[in-house]
């Protein structure tokens, strides 16, 4: 058996590619995004997960974006760090998220 934080890091790691493509197409203004947030595509699932794990976004929060969309080297890695310590603030975020993937998209890609 997995332990939490093993559990967690692994829905952060599933998370990465949905959200990476939504900031790819909308940059910081993912978190405002509600034109499609009912599509039924990868990049529509990404900005519903990120709006669902960081709201509005704070300063912090646009930052990462920011880092992600400019393709900055650590931009990645500290967008996933920041889904697990907010799974981790929020026991029952990680396993609402986990079941927001299971509604993937077929064929979404979950590299």
């Amino acid at each position: 058996m997995r332990n939490s934080t093993q559990m967690l890091v692994d829905v952060a790691d599933d998370v990465m590619p949905f959200a990476t493509l939504a900031i790819g197409a909308y940059g910081v203004s993912v978190l405002a995004r509600t034109s499609e947030s009912a599509a039924g595509t990868p990049v529509a699932l990404g900005t519903r997960v990120l709006q669902r794990v960081f709201g509005r976004g704070d300063a912090h929060t646009r930052g990462l974006i920011e880092r992600v969309a400019g393709a900055t080297g650590d931009g990645t890695e500290a967008l996933r760090s920041a889904l697990v310590a907010a799974f981790r603030d929020d026991p029952i975020l990680g396993p609402e998220v986990a079941a927001m993937l299971l509604r993937a998209p077929v064929g979404a890609d979950r590299a």
